[in-house]
Protein backbone atom coordinates (compact mmCIF):
# COMPACT_ATOMS: atom_id res chain seq x y z
CA UNK A 1 0.00 0.00 0.00
CA UNK A 2 2.71 2.48 1.05
CA UNK A 3 4.56 2.23 -2.25
CA UNK A 4 1.43 2.27 -4.36
CA UNK A 5 1.03 6.01 -2.44
CA UNK A 6 4.84 6.67 -3.35
CA UNK A 7 3.68 5.96 -6.87
CA UNK A 8 0.38 8.10 -6.61
CA UNK A 9 2.51 11.05 -5.45
CA UNK A 10 4.89 10.95 -8.07
CA UNK A 11 2.03 10.74 -10.45
CA UNK A 12 -0.01 13.78 -8.34
CA UNK A 13 3.10 16.29 -7.97
CA UNK A 14 4.82 15.77 -11.34
CA UNK A 15 4.51 19.01 -13.00
CA UNK A 16 2.44 18.71 -15.93
CA UNK A 17 0.57 16.25 -14.89
CA UNK A 18 -2.81 17.39 -13.16
CA UNK A 19 -5.97 16.18 -11.92
CA UNK A 20 -7.82 14.94 -15.22
CA UNK A 21 -4.80 13.76 -17.05
CA UNK A 22 -3.77 11.67 -13.45
CA UNK A 23 -7.40 10.42 -13.80
CA UNK A 24 -7.11 9.41 -16.81
CA UNK A 25 -3.69 7.79 -16.66
CA UNK A 26 -5.10 5.41 -13.75
CA UNK A 27 -8.08 4.71 -15.73
CA UNK A 28 -6.14 3.34 -18.67
CA UNK A 29 -3.20 1.49 -17.18
CA UNK A 30 -4.61 0.35 -13.97
CA UNK A 31 -1.80 1.18 -10.77
CA UNK A 32 0.13 4.81 -11.43
CA UNK A 33 3.59 2.27 -10.89
CA UNK A 34 2.77 0.89 -14.76
CA UNK A 35 1.16 4.42 -15.60
CA UNK A 36 4.17 6.07 -14.99
CA UNK A 37 6.70 3.88 -16.74
CA UNK A 38 4.21 4.74 -19.86
CA UNK A 39 4.14 8.68 -19.39
CA UNK A 40 7.83 9.23 -21.55
CA UNK A 41 6.49 6.57 -24.57
CA UNK A 42 3.32 8.70 -23.92
CA UNK A 43 4.81 11.89 -24.16
CA UNK A 44 7.08 11.30 -27.13
CA UNK A 45 4.07 9.91 -29.20
CA UNK A 46 2.32 13.38 -28.67
CA UNK A 47 5.19 15.26 -29.98
CA UNK A 48 6.93 16.49 -26.85
CA UNK A 49 9.12 16.17 -23.85
CA UNK A 50 8.47 13.91 -21.15
CA UNK A 51 7.56 16.00 -17.96
CA UNK A 52 9.97 16.09 -14.90
CA UNK A 53 8.50 12.87 -12.76
CA UNK A 54 8.80 13.66 -8.91
CA UNK A 55 11.57 10.88 -7.53
CA UNK A 56 10.66 8.28 -5.02
CA UNK A 57 12.74 10.39 -2.66
CA UNK A 58 10.89 12.85 -2.60
CA UNK A 59 7.87 11.37 -2.41
CA UNK A 60 8.75 9.60 0.61
CA UNK A 61 10.16 12.60 2.16
CA UNK A 62 6.94 14.16 1.70
CA UNK A 63 4.66 11.31 3.62
CA UNK A 64 7.38 11.24 6.54
CA UNK A 65 6.36 15.28 6.71
CA UNK A 66 2.63 14.50 6.60
CA UNK A 67 2.83 11.49 9.52
CA UNK A 68 5.07 13.89 11.28
CA UNK A 69 2.18 16.30 11.61
CA UNK A 70 -0.54 14.21 12.54
CA UNK A 71 -2.30 14.34 9.28
CA UNK A 72 -3.28 11.81 6.69
CA UNK A 73 -3.87 11.51 2.91
CA UNK A 74 -7.16 10.67 1.17
CA UNK A 75 -6.89 9.03 -2.24
CA UNK A 76 -9.42 9.76 -5.05
CA UNK A 77 -11.07 6.26 -5.73
CA UNK A 78 -9.97 4.68 -2.34
CA UNK A 79 -11.30 4.54 1.38
CA UNK A 80 -12.49 7.53 3.20
CA UNK A 81 -12.10 9.82 0.05
CA UNK A 82 -15.17 12.43 -0.23
CA UNK A 83 -17.15 10.62 -2.37
CA UNK A 84 -19.33 13.79 -3.86
CA UNK A 85 -15.86 15.65 -4.51
CA UNK A 86 -15.22 12.34 -6.24
CA UNK A 87 -17.46 13.42 -8.39
CA UNK A 88 -15.94 16.14 -9.78
CA UNK A 89 -13.86 15.60 -13.63
CA UNK A 90 -10.85 17.18 -12.09
CA UNK A 91 -11.41 16.14 -8.42
CA UNK A 92 -8.12 16.10 -6.29
CA UNK A 93 -6.16 13.01 -6.74
CA UNK A 94 -4.80 13.16 -3.49
CA UNK A 95 -6.15 15.21 0.11
CA UNK A 96 -3.92 15.83 2.75
CA UNK A 97 -6.63 16.20 6.08
CA UNK A 98 -5.56 16.62 9.65
CA UNK A 99 -8.65 16.49 12.19
CA UNK A 100 -12.17 14.23 12.41
CA UNK A 101 -12.86 12.36 9.46
CA UNK A 102 -16.31 11.26 10.51
CA UNK A 103 -17.38 14.97 9.63
CA UNK A 104 -16.94 13.71 6.21
CA UNK A 105 -19.90 11.27 6.54
CA UNK A 106 -22.79 14.55 7.15
CA UNK A 107 -24.57 16.74 4.73
CA UNK A 108 -21.76 19.46 4.28
CA UNK A 109 -23.26 22.63 2.93
CA UNK A 110 -20.50 25.63 2.58
CA UNK A 111 -20.77 29.42 3.56
CA UNK A 112 -18.07 31.68 2.13
CA UNK A 113 -18.40 35.64 1.28
CA UNK A 114 -16.08 38.47 1.17
CA UNK A 115 -13.32 39.08 3.34
CA UNK A 116 -14.01 42.42 3.73
CA UNK A 117 -17.25 41.66 4.90
CA UNK A 118 -19.75 44.44 7.31
CA UNK A 119 -20.13 43.07 10.99
CA UNK A 120 -24.28 42.62 10.13
CA UNK A 121 -23.09 39.95 7.49
CA UNK A 122 -20.31 38.28 9.59
CA UNK A 123 -23.20 37.93 12.56
CA UNK A 124 -25.44 36.44 10.13
CA UNK A 125 -22.63 33.67 8.88
CA UNK A 126 -21.90 33.13 12.70
CA UNK A 127 -25.47 32.65 12.93
CA UNK A 128 -26.27 30.69 10.39
CA UNK A 129 -23.39 28.25 10.87
CA UNK A 130 -24.35 27.93 14.02
CA UNK A 131 -28.13 26.94 13.49
CA UNK A 132 -27.10 24.23 10.52
CA UNK A 133 -25.18 22.75 13.42
CA UNK A 134 -27.92 22.16 15.39
CA UNK A 135 -29.31 20.17 12.36
CA UNK A 136 -26.27 18.09 11.80
CA UNK A 137 -24.99 19.56 9.05
CA UNK A 138 -21.34 20.22 8.58
CA UNK A 139 -20.39 23.93 7.58
CA UNK A 140 -17.68 24.28 4.83
CA UNK A 141 -15.52 27.42 3.96
CA UNK A 142 -11.89 28.29 3.31
CA UNK A 143 -10.42 30.03 6.68
CA UNK A 144 -9.72 33.44 4.94
CA UNK A 145 -10.91 37.00 6.73
CA UNK A 146 -14.30 38.13 6.89
CA UNK A 147 -17.48 35.68 5.88
CA UNK A 148 -15.03 32.30 6.04
CA UNK A 149 -13.98 33.18 9.67
CA UNK A 150 -17.22 33.86 11.30
CA UNK A 151 -19.16 30.61 9.35
CA UNK A 152 -16.35 28.59 10.99
CA UNK A 153 -16.13 30.55 14.61
CA UNK A 154 -20.26 29.51 14.14
CA UNK A 155 -20.01 25.85 13.89
CA UNK A 156 -16.45 25.03 15.27
CA UNK A 157 -18.53 23.13 18.61
CA UNK A 158 -20.43 21.26 16.19
CA UNK A 159 -18.90 20.63 13.39
CA UNK A 160 -16.56 22.57 10.36
CA UNK A 161 -14.14 21.86 7.62
CA UNK A 162 -11.38 24.13 6.45
CA UNK A 163 -10.37 24.10 3.36
CA UNK A 164 -7.18 25.74 3.05
CA UNK A 165 -4.92 27.09 -0.50
CA UNK A 166 -1.56 26.34 0.68
CA UNK A 167 -0.09 23.31 2.72
CA UNK A 168 -1.68 22.07 5.52
CA UNK A 169 0.86 23.28 8.05
CA UNK A 170 0.75 26.51 6.47
CA UNK A 171 -1.13 29.02 8.11
CA UNK A 172 -2.81 31.89 6.01
CA UNK A 173 -3.62 34.37 7.13
CA UNK A 174 -1.41 34.66 9.99
CA UNK A 175 -3.95 35.65 11.85
CA UNK A 176 -6.03 32.58 11.31
CA UNK A 177 -3.41 29.86 12.93
CA UNK A 178 -5.65 29.53 16.32
CA UNK A 179 -8.32 29.19 14.00
CA UNK A 180 -7.03 26.70 11.54
CA UNK A 181 -5.16 24.81 14.83
CA UNK A 182 -8.58 24.32 16.61
CA UNK A 183 -10.38 23.32 13.36
CA UNK A 184 -7.52 20.77 12.86
CA UNK A 185 -8.13 19.12 16.69
CA UNK A 186 -12.15 20.04 16.58
CA UNK A 187 -13.05 19.66 13.00
CA UNK A 188 -11.14 18.92 9.56
CA UNK A 189 -8.36 20.98 7.54
CA UNK A 190 -8.28 19.88 4.35
CA UNK A 191 -5.38 20.93 1.25
CA UNK A 192 -4.64 19.79 -1.84
CA UNK A 193 -1.23 21.32 -2.08
CA UNK A 194 1.65 19.64 -0.46
CA UNK A 195 3.30 20.63 2.78
CA UNK A 196 5.22 23.57 2.57
CA UNK A 197 3.41 25.18 0.29
CA UNK A 198 2.51 28.78 0.34
CA UNK A 199 -0.58 29.72 -0.83
CA UNK A 200 -0.30 31.48 -3.88
CA UNK A 201 -3.25 33.29 -6.21
CA UNK A 202 -3.45 30.08 -8.45
CA UNK A 203 -3.95 28.38 -5.53
CA UNK A 204 -6.93 30.02 -4.01
CA UNK A 205 -9.75 28.68 -7.65
CA UNK A 206 -8.33 25.09 -6.97
CA UNK A 207 -9.39 25.36 -3.40
CA UNK A 208 -12.11 27.06 -4.18
CA UNK A 209 -13.65 24.08 -6.55
CA UNK A 210 -12.92 21.40 -3.44
CA UNK A 211 -15.30 23.65 -1.24
CA UNK A 212 -17.87 23.62 -3.62
CA UNK A 213 -17.10 20.16 -4.67
CA UNK A 214 -17.22 19.05 -1.14
CA UNK A 215 -20.55 20.37 -0.37
CA UNK A 216 -24.38 19.61 -1.04
CA UNK A 217 -24.75 23.70 -1.50
CA UNK A 218 -22.90 26.82 -1.37
CA UNK A 219 -24.37 30.09 0.30
CA UNK A 220 -22.79 33.15 -0.51
CA UNK A 221 -23.12 35.77 2.49
CA UNK A 222 -21.60 39.36 0.87
CA UNK A 223 -19.94 39.81 -2.43
CA UNK A 224 -18.40 41.87 -4.68
CA UNK A 225 -19.33 41.46 -7.97
CA UNK A 226 -15.95 39.53 -9.28
CA UNK A 227 -14.94 37.76 -6.48
CA UNK A 228 -13.56 34.27 -5.14
CA UNK A 229 -17.05 33.92 -3.46
CA UNK A 230 -19.15 33.89 -6.95
CA UNK A 231 -16.09 31.82 -8.58
CA UNK A 232 -17.22 29.21 -6.01
CA UNK A 233 -20.90 29.72 -6.70
CA UNK A 234 -20.24 28.90 -10.25
CA UNK A 235 -18.20 25.70 -9.34
CA UNK A 236 -21.07 24.54 -7.26
CA UNK A 237 -23.20 25.05 -10.27
CA UNK A 238 -21.15 23.26 -12.61
CA UNK A 239 -20.94 20.42 -10.45
CA UNK A 240 -24.94 20.39 -10.44
CA UNK A 241 -24.93 21.53 -6.89
CA UNK A 242 -27.53 24.35 -5.19
CA UNK A 243 -26.36 27.43 -5.23
CA UNK A 244 -27.80 30.05 -2.23
CA UNK A 245 -27.30 33.82 -1.62
CA UNK A 246 -28.30 36.05 1.21
CA UNK A 247 -29.61 39.36 -0.23
CA UNK A 248 -28.37 42.39 0.54
CA UNK A 249 -28.66 46.32 0.04
CA UNK A 250 -28.38 47.74 -3.34
CA UNK A 251 -26.43 50.44 -1.63
CA UNK A 252 -23.56 48.45 -1.00
CA UNK A 253 -21.12 46.91 -3.24
CA UNK A 254 -20.33 44.07 -0.75
CA UNK A 255 -24.00 42.78 -1.31
CA UNK A 256 -24.03 43.28 -5.42
CA UNK A 257 -22.68 39.83 -6.12
CA UNK A 258 -25.53 38.01 -4.06
CA UNK A 259 -27.98 39.77 -5.67
CA UNK A 260 -26.78 39.07 -8.75
CA UNK A 261 -26.90 35.49 -8.00
CA UNK A 262 -30.31 35.87 -7.17
CA UNK A 263 -31.41 37.82 -10.37
CA UNK A 264 -29.57 34.62 -11.55
CA UNK A 265 -31.40 31.95 -10.15
CA UNK A 266 -29.98 31.13 -7.05
CA UNK A 267 -32.11 30.56 -4.41
CA UNK A 268 -32.58 33.44 -1.73
CA UNK A 269 -31.98 32.74 1.79
CA UNK A 270 -32.92 34.17 4.97
CA UNK A 271 -32.72 31.60 7.55
CA UNK A 272 -31.47 28.13 7.92
CA UNK A 273 -34.77 26.74 7.16
CA UNK A 274 -34.15 28.08 3.36
CA UNK A 275 -30.91 26.34 3.13
CA UNK A 276 -32.43 22.71 4.61
CA UNK A 277 -35.44 23.24 1.75
CA UNK A 278 -33.18 23.98 -1.02
CA UNK A 279 -30.30 21.16 -0.19
CA UNK A 280 -32.71 18.48 0.29
CA UNK A 281 -33.40 17.02 -3.28
CA UNK A 282 -28.93 17.47 -3.74
CA UNK A 283 -28.60 15.31 -0.65
CA UNK A 284 -30.46 12.55 -1.54
CA UNK A 285 -28.73 12.75 -4.95
CA UNK A 286 -25.48 12.49 -3.46
CA UNK A 287 -26.37 9.64 -1.28
CA UNK A 288 -27.23 7.47 -4.04
CA UNK A 289 -24.66 5.14 -5.52
CA UNK A 290 -22.20 6.45 -7.91
CA UNK A 291 -20.94 5.42 -11.06
CA UNK A 292 -17.72 4.07 -11.21
CA UNK A 293 -15.64 6.11 -14.00
CA UNK A 294 -14.35 3.09 -16.48
CA UNK A 295 -12.56 4.22 -19.90
CA UNK A 296 -12.84 2.53 -22.77
CA UNK A 297 -10.55 -0.30 -23.58
CA UNK A 298 -7.65 1.15 -25.21
CA UNK A 299 -6.71 -0.23 -28.80
CA UNK A 300 -3.30 0.14 -30.50
CA UNK A 301 -4.76 0.26 -34.03
CA UNK A 302 -4.59 3.46 -35.45
CA UNK A 303 -3.24 5.24 -32.93
CA UNK A 304 -1.08 7.67 -35.01
CA UNK A 305 -4.27 8.44 -37.19
CA UNK A 306 -6.54 9.20 -34.14
CA UNK A 307 -3.64 11.39 -33.04
CA UNK A 308 -3.52 13.30 -36.39
CA UNK A 309 -7.30 13.65 -36.51
CA UNK A 310 -7.35 15.57 -33.00
CA UNK A 311 -4.44 17.72 -33.56
CA UNK A 312 -6.73 18.84 -37.02
CA UNK A 313 -10.15 19.49 -35.04
CA UNK A 314 -8.37 21.46 -32.21
CA UNK A 315 -6.99 24.97 -32.46
CA UNK A 316 -6.54 27.91 -29.85
CA UNK A 317 -10.01 28.31 -28.58
CA UNK A 318 -11.29 26.06 -26.04
CA UNK A 319 -14.21 23.27 -27.49
CA UNK A 320 -15.59 20.49 -25.53
CA UNK A 321 -14.02 17.31 -25.78
CA UNK A 322 -17.59 15.65 -26.72
CA UNK A 323 -17.62 17.67 -29.68
CA UNK A 324 -13.93 16.58 -30.76
CA UNK A 325 -15.36 12.81 -30.39
CA UNK A 326 -18.37 13.36 -32.88
CA UNK A 327 -16.48 15.03 -35.36
CA UNK A 328 -13.16 12.81 -34.88
CA UNK A 329 -15.39 9.66 -36.43
CA UNK A 330 -13.08 7.62 -34.31
CA UNK A 331 -13.53 5.92 -30.88
CA UNK A 332 -13.78 7.95 -27.21
CA UNK A 333 -11.22 6.20 -26.05
CA UNK A 334 -9.36 7.04 -29.10
CA UNK A 335 -10.04 10.19 -29.22
CA UNK A 336 -9.33 10.50 -25.26
CA UNK A 337 -6.09 8.81 -25.74
CA UNK A 338 -4.87 11.41 -28.22
CA UNK A 339 -5.40 14.01 -25.53
CA UNK A 340 -3.69 12.41 -23.12
CA UNK A 341 -0.51 11.78 -25.45
CA UNK A 342 -0.74 15.69 -26.10
CA UNK A 343 -1.24 17.01 -22.63
CA UNK A 344 1.67 14.70 -21.36
CA UNK A 345 3.88 16.04 -24.32
CA UNK A 346 2.96 19.94 -23.17
CA UNK A 347 0.79 20.61 -26.45
CA UNK A 348 -2.73 20.70 -24.83
CA UNK A 349 -4.46 22.98 -22.41
CA UNK A 350 -7.25 22.09 -20.55
CA UNK A 351 -10.00 24.25 -19.20
CA UNK A 352 -13.43 24.54 -17.30
CA UNK A 353 -16.42 22.67 -18.35
CA UNK A 354 -14.61 19.37 -19.77
CA UNK A 355 -13.21 21.94 -22.31
CA UNK A 356 -9.66 21.73 -24.35
CA UNK A 357 -7.48 23.68 -26.72
CA UNK A 358 -3.40 23.28 -28.69
CA UNK A 359 -1.41 25.20 -26.71
CA UNK A 360 0.62 27.80 -29.05
CA UNK A 361 4.24 26.39 -30.12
Amino acid sequence: MIHDLVDRLRLVRSPGIGPVTYRQLIARFGSAAVALEAVPDLAARGGGKAPRLVSRGDAEREIARVETLGARYLVLGQGLYPRALAELDDAPPVLTVKGNLSLLDRPLIAIVGARNASAAACRFARQLAYDLGQQDAVVVSGLARGIDSAAHDGSLGTGTIGVIAGGVDFFYPPENQSRQEAISERGLVVAEMPPGTEPRARHFPYRNRIIAGLSAGTVVVEAAPRSGSLITARLAAEAGREVMAVPGSPLDPRAQGCNQLIRQGATLVQNVADVLEAVRPMQSSLASPRNAYEAEPYQSDGDDSALGIVEELLGPSPVPVDEVIRLSGVTSGAVQMALLELDLAGRLDRHAGGKVSLRAA
